[in-house]
């Protein structure tokens, strides 16, 4: 069994390489964007605070936040934001975000994360667990067909927190994107056969079926913008959850999963992975690349 991940893992190497020319794009995104903004004029500041109000039709925020270090003191103000933005955060919720203020004085909100003590707490006790399992398998952290999926804590396209405990005693079709990607036949196929696989589900009668997406990108790819990412896609997420938080616990992930990813300056070299994880947790089934098609994963479900 340990054979054949040694072998899936060469191959996903050896795919890694093949992506170089054709890998998706970090345009924006981490150390790039920073040194890209004084060239375009914008200075960025940590901001944290609370919101007061959502007006999602406008797509602004009013938020009652701390002194900005730097560029101004604590007051209440309002913030234009993504429509995703706006849609993910609620009145009353504590956020951090990056407070974006462009060569004209203009001021936005980005990167916008939530801020609340017990959920960092939680997310942070579950990162740890789980690197903590990640370390302690070494060679044999790679799940085979059988084998349980590892326990995570992560966020939603909302900003709620989603552990693995709650897609037990349903089956889950599991795969890894990023918002940016813009190879076609990679995580844009990839999310549109995962769209597709939820209605041939739906049309099936197949009962108490989850589908996720985990970002390969947390930098990234906050509540936010993963919210807005399903709702330009029209994606029911009913009983589909885009998923992010902390890098090194995406990194495990990706490492107990068989799927790599790295930034190679602008380029993110990365493999796709498709799984069927059964009620009990188990990897019941899984496709690599993009290759697979959305009634095969639907058949499996019925049996």
């Amino acid at each position: 069994m340990r054979a054949n991940a040694a072998r899936h893992i060469a191959a996903c190497a050896a795919a890694c390489v093949l992506l170089g020319a054709s890998g998706c794009g970090r345009a924006g995104g981490g150390a790039q964007a920073q040194a890209a903004a004084p060239a375009n004029g914008e200075r960025r500041f940590p901001l944290t605070g609370e919101v007061l109000k959502v007006d999602a039709a406008r797509k602004v925020l009013t938020v009652r936040h701390n002194d900005v270090a730097g560029y101004m003191p604590a007051m209440t103000m309002e913030f234009p934001v993504s429509a995703g933005d706006a849609a993910s955060t609620s009145a009353g919720e504590r956020i951090r975000a990056e407070l974006v203020v462009a060569r004209d004085g203009g001021v936005r909100l980005d990167g916008i994360w939530p801020d609340d003590k017990v959920a960092l707490a939680t997310i942070d006790a579950g990162a740890r667990m789980l690197h903590q399992d990640t370390i302690e398998k070494g060679r044999q952290a790679y799940r085979e067909v059988g084998d349980a999926v590892p326990d995570f804590v992560l966020y939603d396209q909302n900003g709620r927190l989603v552990d693995a405990a709650r897609f037990r005693g349903r089956q889950v079709m599991l795969n890894f994107i990023y918002t940016r990607c813009p190879v076609a036949n990679m995580c844009p196929l990839s999310t549109t056969k995962m769209i597709a696989s939820q209605k041939l589900a739906r049309e099936a009668g197949v009962p108490n079926v989850e589908f996720v997406s985990i970002t390969l990108d947390p930098a990234h790819d906050t509540p936010g913008v993963l919210r807005g990412y399903a709702d330009d896609r029209g994606i029911d997420t009913s009983n589909f959850s885009f998923l992010t938080g902390p890098e090194g616990a995406i990194r495990d992930l990706l490492t107990q999963f068989g799927v790599i990813a790295e930034f190679k300056g602008d380029i993110l070299d990365h493999t796709l992975a498709t799984l069927l994880i059964d009620e009990k947790g188990s990897v019941k089934w899984r496709a690599d690349g993009s290759e697979w098609q959305p009634k095969d994963f639907v058949e499996r479900m019925h049996k």
